[in-house]
């Protein structure tokens, strides 16, 4: 029997797309916590070039992750595209946040659901691992807004996996009692599970917490919110710095003595 993957093993492209020396993104690889029955799931929505929600799944001590760009939707006759990309780590979960840009993945991430899942037909891990292994998967959702039976079903030659070379999927709802119109659910959530705030709120905030590059070694230690400016502060700080620097090397003009004006 083949041995399996570790997480950092897993964890090898996540890698690659990242530099930790200017990310505070989780390097992960961790040992997975033990004792726990519950397999993890969460999906965030993803303010980046083009806003989208991540469906990640945990198996084999990583998180399982596809992008999905309308969200899910729970009516069994809508098949949402999910493209699968690289593996995320545990610690990933719980990020709440704006990443800057410039950087991989840069935008505003908001936890929109998160909860537990198990395979449909039991077999807890291995069962998950078997659906996956064969393109299609059968779960059950226990999460705060994603509920019951889905079914994620590997496309053949549709999709093709775009630039990531990963397969596409398809995310769909079985039908059961949680059935809903349209997109219901989208439409219905619009605020984090964790901080009930809009992901505009999130991203726009005062005080945010922030997957920041650029940090001095004097701030790796110092944990809390971090902000950064807006690109429009950036602007308007840079022009006004060269108003300043133009004003100061302008040459000073010495005034005339002017005319006296007779009076009337």
């Amino acid at each position: 029997m083949p041995k399996k993957p570790s997480a950092r093993e897993q964890l090898a492209e996540y890698r690659r797309k990242r530099d930790f020396g200017k990310t505070a993104e989780p390097e992960g690889g961790r040992a997975a916590k033990t004792g726990r029955k519950k397999l993890e799931f969460v999906i965030q929505k993803h303010a980046a070039s083009r806003l989208h929600f991540d469906l990640r799944l945990e198996l084999g001590g990583v998180m399982k992750s596809w992008a999905v760009p309308k969200g899910p939707a729970p009516d069994p006759a809508i098949k949402r595209l999910a493209m699968q990309v690289e593996d995320h780590p545990m610690e990933y979960n719980s990020f709440e946040g704006t990443i800057p840009e410039g950087e991989y993945g840069g935008g505003t991430v908001m936890l929109w659901d998160r909860g537990w899942y198990e395979p449909e037909k039991g077999g807890g891990e291995d069962g998950v691992r078997e659906g996956y292994g064969k393109g299609d998967l059968k779960i059950i959702l226990h999460g705060k807004r994603m509920k019951g039976s889905w079914v994620l079903v590997r496309t053949r030659g549709w999709g093709g996996g775009g630039s990531s070379g990963k397969p596409s999927w398809l995310l769909i709802k079985h039908r059961d009692n949680h059935v809903e119109e349209g997109d219901a659910l989208v439409e219905r959530f619009t605020t984090s599970v964790v901080s009930k705030k809009t992901i505009e709120q999130i991203g726009g905030g005062a005080k945010r917490r922030v997957w920041h590059s650029n940090r001095s070694s004097s701030s790796a230690g110092v944990s809390g919110p971090t902000r950064t400016r807006t690109v429009a502060e950036v602007r308007a700080a840079k022009a006004k710095a060269a108003e300043a620097e133009a004003a100061a090397k302008a040459p000073k003009k010495r005034a005339k003595p002017g005319r006296q004006r007779k009076p009337e």
